[in-house]
């Protein structure tokens, strides 16, 4: 690219390896299932690939592969991957949504496939007024990002990394897999299990934490319950942060 004049670029790849980073690659975890375990492992990966130093990380919100847009339990999927993949580096829906092609065994273009609807709005009213609402938010939030970015190219940090990484004083960080700190002040901890209606999260020490929906603000160092209806995933700010998704 640059031996041609280009210099604005960068790569969408599911192939990386340490390194990578410095060819401006955008990496994805590739074709994966449409289901909430798929989902819980995207989490686990994402803060694997930042500690590799891939910090411009990715899935396929609501999987590659199996989702019917009609079905009320890939819609509750779609919802909450929806909302982890609005506090990822790189926001983005794509799959290949049933129904399949007639002729999907036996087509050799693959160009010529097109499986079903896969918009914000393709999957009921309810789910897409929550879509709408979170890309809102990633909207909201794009300033922060920009600068966390910028801060992560500079000094080579993930900006999606485990709890360990700003807290490495507090033991229990080390044992949290599945939240995580969205540059420096937003705690993220999805939703990955099917119907959940309330989940656990941990609160490093070292600061206070002010929920992002309704401001309740809790001492550092401690586990809570949070409600988590289908509109809700558990965000975090540290206190005195100036970043709001509300």
């Amino acid at each position: 690219m640059k031996s041609v004049g280009e210099d604005d670029f960068a790569f969408l790849i599911r192939a990386a390896w340490h390194g990578s980073r410095r060819f401006r690659t955008i990496v994805w975890s590739g074709d994966i299932p449409s289901t909430f375990d798929s989902l819980r492992r995207q989490i686990k990966a994402g803060l694997n690939m930042g500690l590799c130093g891939i910090i411009f990380w990715t899935t396929d919100i609501g999987g590659f592969w199996g989702g019917d847009p009609k079905d009320p339990e890939f819609q509750e999927l779609i919802v909450r991957w929806f909302q982890y993949g609005c506090f990822c580096p790189i926001f983005r829906l794509h799959g290949f949504r049933l129904p399949y092609p007639e002729n999907f065994e036996k087509e050799p273009d693959p160009y010529k496939l097109t499986g079903g609807p896969n918009e914000v709005w393709s999957f009921g009213d309810k789910a897409y007024e929550i879509l709408k609402r979170y890309l809102f938010i990633r909207e909201k939030i794009r300033p922060y990002i920009l600068e966390e970015m910028k801060k992560c190219c500079r000094e080579g940090i993930p900006l999606m990394r485990p709890l360990f990484f700003d807290f490495p004083e507090d033991p229990a960080t080390y044992e949290v897999e599945d939240e995580y700190m969205f540059g420096s002040d937003i705690l993220v901890a999805p939703v990955y299990e099917k119907g959940a209606k309330t989940r656990k999260v941990y609160l490093p020490k070292g600061t206070r934490w002010v929920d992002a929906w309704n401001g309740s603000v809790f001492e550092g160092g401690c586990w809570i319950e949070r409600e988590t209806p289908l509109e809700i995933i558990p965000v975090f700010i540290r206190e005195g942060a100036k970043v709001r998704i509300t």
